[in-house]
């Protein structure tokens, strides 16, 4: 196998909550690819892109979790894929590596050295792959940090007035991302929790490390985005918008917390208006844009989404629509999460760092300046920043 410029021969996904039921449907896919690269390829927004990045099929999988079972064990206890799928390759899914998490007792800095080492470890074993970081980690509670925070107030958690601060208020998912920029791995951050901190944003930059999030969009707000797009441009007045999500896997049981369930309400919230250019519900003075998530066991992976969308056109006269999306959370979600890592990596390799507004399309809340807010401006810029890549 030919070398591409950067002497790259692969990819190689390094995931924070490699067994959760994203993490492990990433995992069956990236085995599947190399097996049956039709089953998977097709559904890619990436397939065909980057020739020379190196093959579409040439990727791996290693990681971090709590969870200590073997990764054949996360794959069949979620119930996401039919057993007959992923079962023929379980001796190779076996062979994943997926560290302990760092400890929650750990210091900050501690926990970045331990992360550092394992990724070191990895980028020995795969001594000709391009690691890049995902973040699939489930969505906390914690209180984000002051804007102004420096990098060693970071690390040492203590405010600008020198006092501590309470270590369970610091999301765990800032040590992964800050161990992966002192590796000069490029960051994709698919949860709510923040990680775009200035001063982590200036550090990434400072390593030549790419970073794109947060919050990654997949289905019922796909559709809002592409909905409300078309309103929009047809000049149909939004008067009001109902969504409820019901799903019974973990994240839908994990979101059941208020605090947990606060930052990807937002984003769900605020996206609606960033498109219209309207805050909905500004006559009534109340917002009429509601969302709502709900823990259903019987749905497990299989979430289902209700949007009601209330519309006025010509005379103000009433008009709405009745939305009922059944889809899959993590089959909707993985091949998202292996496009954006196909993305890292050729902005990476073409010298981008910091944040990529222009990956608005994969998320709910995209990160930077300026960043693309209606449908057609993200493919617009989807359409140049590959064009970028290619001719840097």
């Amino acid at each position: 196998m030919s070398l591409n410029p950067n002497g790259y021969k692969s990819l190689l996904l390094l995931v924070a909550g490699a067994k959760g039921a994203i993490g492990s449907t990433l995992a069956a896919a990236v085995s599947m690819l190399k097996h049956h690269p039709e089953s998977v390829l097709p559904y890619l927004t990436t397939a065909g892109k980057f020739p020379s990045l190196f093959p579409q099929q040439a990727v791996d999988f290693a990681g971090w979790d709590v969870d200590n079972h073997p990764m054949a064990t996360a794959i069949s206890r979620h119930g996401i894929l039919p057993n007959a799928l992923w079962e023929p390759f379980q001796d190779e899914i076996a062979r994943v590596k997926v560290f302990s998490s760092p400890g929650a007792d750990l210091s900050r800095a501690a926990q970045v050295q331990q992360i550092i080492l394992n990724i070191q470890s990895l980028k020995s074993g795969f001594p000709d792959a391009l690691p890049v970081f995902i973040n699939l980690l489930p969505a906390c509670a914690s209180e984000p940090l002051h804007a102004t925070y420096t990098l060693s107030q970071i690390y040492a958690h203590k405010d600008s007035s020198g006092q501590e601060i309470f270590w369970p208020d610091i999301s765990p998912d800032l040590s992964y991302a800050l161990a992966a920029i002192a590796c000069q791995i490029p960051v994709v951050n698919f949860t709510p929790n923040l990680l775009e901190y200035p001063a982590v944003v200036q550090e990434a930059v400072k390593n030549g490390v790419c970073m794109a999030g947060c919050d990654g969009k997949t289905g019922q707000t796909y559709f809002k985005v592409v909905l409300a797009s078309a309103f929009k441009a047809r000049n149909l007045q939004v008067d009001g918008w109902y969504s409820l999500n019901i799903l019974g896997n973990a994240d839908g049981k994990n979101l059941m917390d208020p605090e947990k369930a606060a930052g990807k309400l937002a984003n769900k919230t605020h996206l609606l208006d960033d498109i219209l250019g309207y805050p909905v519900g500004q006559k009534y003075g109340t917002p009429s844009h509601k969302v709502h998530i709900d823990y259903y066991p019987p749905r497990g992976d299989a979430k289902e989404a209700w949007d009601v969308i209330d519309l006025v056109g010509l005379f103000d006269l009433p008009m709405s629509i009745r939305i009922n999306l059944q889809g899959r959370d993590s089959i909707l979600a993985a091949p998202l999460v292996l496009d954006l890592a196909r993305w890292m990596a050729a902005l990476s390799r073409s010298g981008r760092k910091g944040l990529i507004p222009e990956l608005g399309f994969y998320f709910k809340k995209p990160m930077g300046d300026c960043p693309p807010i209606t449908f057609q401006e993200q493919l617009n810029c989807l359409q140049s920043l590959e064009y970028e890549c290619l001719h840097l």
